[in-house]
């Protein structure tokens, strides 16, 4: 039954933007609002973090990216988009690159800095490196002697590892 002075098309349109507006206004986790959660199911794998409305403890510790070095979330191959086909397959490949290639850009940065600068950047990774454990602290360190050594060494000797 449609509301006194609302007309079949408005109604339909109110039923719409009712979740639109919970979207656009809580955004990725609309669905955590207790009202809008499911309850016959759970929705565990969204990988949708942090935002506006949190209504749990947001994943914890854990990561919700992968790779990563703490049994977190691995891809799973089974939803992987098919290949198409256009001229040839389409598909998702690995790049063929070098060894250094993801490194080039950052170390090249970070030559352009002054030594004043090199410090400063050093000092505020390894602050915030200072709060995970030293395994990861020296495959980050190790990722940056990549770039540059003297990036590496310098964010090695503000976490104390040298």
């Amino acid at each position: 039954m449609v509301p006194k002075g609302c007309s079949a098309s408005r109604l339909r349109s109110f039923i719409f933007s009712y979740a639109d507006a919970h979207r656009d206004r809580l955004g990725v986790n609309f669905e955590r609002l207790p009202i809008n959660c499911p309850h016959a199911t759970t929705v565990q794998y969204t990988y949708q973090r942090d935002g506006a409305m949190r209504f749990d403890d947001n994943g914890g510790p854990d990561p919700n990216y992968e790779p990563n070095s703490t049994g977190g979330p691995v891809a799973d191959p089974a939803y992987a988009e098919p290949p198409m086909k256009i001229s040839g397959d389409a598909d998702r490949y690995e790049q063929k690159r070098g060894v250094y290639d993801d490194y080039i850009q950052p170390g090249d940065l970070y030559r352009l800095m002054s030594p004043e600068q090199q410090k400063e950047l050093a000092e505020n990774i390894a602050g915030s490196l200072k709060k995970v454990p030293q395994g990861l602290q020296e495959t980050m360190v190790a990722h940056f002697r990549k770039a540059d050594p003297a990036y590496g060494d310098g964010v090695a000797k503000a976490l104390g590892l040298t």
